[in-house]
Formats: C-alpha cells, sequence, structure tokens
C-alpha cells in the first residue's frame, strides 16, 4: 500500500492505477480494472507513485 510520508514523496506504489497525459499535457489517472478514467490534474505535473504508460 502507498503512503504519504509528508516530506513531498510517496513510499509504495500505488496499484490498480496507471497513469497518461492528455493532448493538452495534463496527467489522467485510469483504473486498471476497468479502464476508466478517474482523475485529471489541474497543473501539468505527473501523479507520485502512480507508473506511467508507454
Amino acid at each position: 500500500m502507498a503512503k504519504n510520508t509528508g516530506g513531498g514523496h510517496r513510499i509504495g506504489a500505488v496499484k490498480g492505477r496507471s497513469q497518461t497525459s492528455t493532448p493538452s499535457g495534463h496527467a489522467v489517472k485510469r483504473n486498471d480494472a476497468t479502464g476508466r478514467f478517474m482523475d485529471v490534474k489541474s497543473d501539468k505535473k505527473p501523479f507520485k507513485g502512480v507508473r506511467k504508460e508507454k
């Protein structure tokens, strides 16, 4: 299980999730089981601890 440390980083990986970027450059999180998009970040930085799709 992933845990936030409060120091700007996360220990462990977030399981069951992956991320990709939208054409506008924002990161979007996807559920591995269903393939549905879950969340889009308002800034253009990637999610912490979530693996990236190719």
